[in-house]
């Protein structure tokens, strides 16, 4: 997995996948570090009306919660790039 601070990765774990895998997603790390996090979504998120919503809304605000100065890029689509690394719910 692409290396990320702890506080990112918890968030990753304990908040964003849970919400993204409720509704049949799945969350991908694909970079992170202090100035870039980019992630990708996949499963049901592809094509998905809400994807954007979500990315403003929920993902968006809490990557800055954890890494305020970050430039935050969310993808998605069936294809998951070379270098990304699924993130499951902490408990999965």
């Amino acid at each position: 997995m692409p290396k990320a601070p702890g506080r990112l990765l918890e968030v990753l774990r304990t908040v964003l996948a849970p919400l993204i895998e409720a509704d049949g997603g799945e969350l991908y790390l694909v970079v992170a570090d202090d100035s870039k996090v980019q992630i990708h979504l996949a499963g049901t998120c592809c094509g998905c009306p809400g994807a954007s919503q979500t990315t403003e809304l929920v993902i968006t605000p809490a990557v800055r919660a954890v890494s305020p100065a970050a430039e935050v890029e969310v993808t998605t689509g069936w294809l998951i790039p070379d270098d990304a690394e699924r993130v499951e719910a902490a408990g999965s």
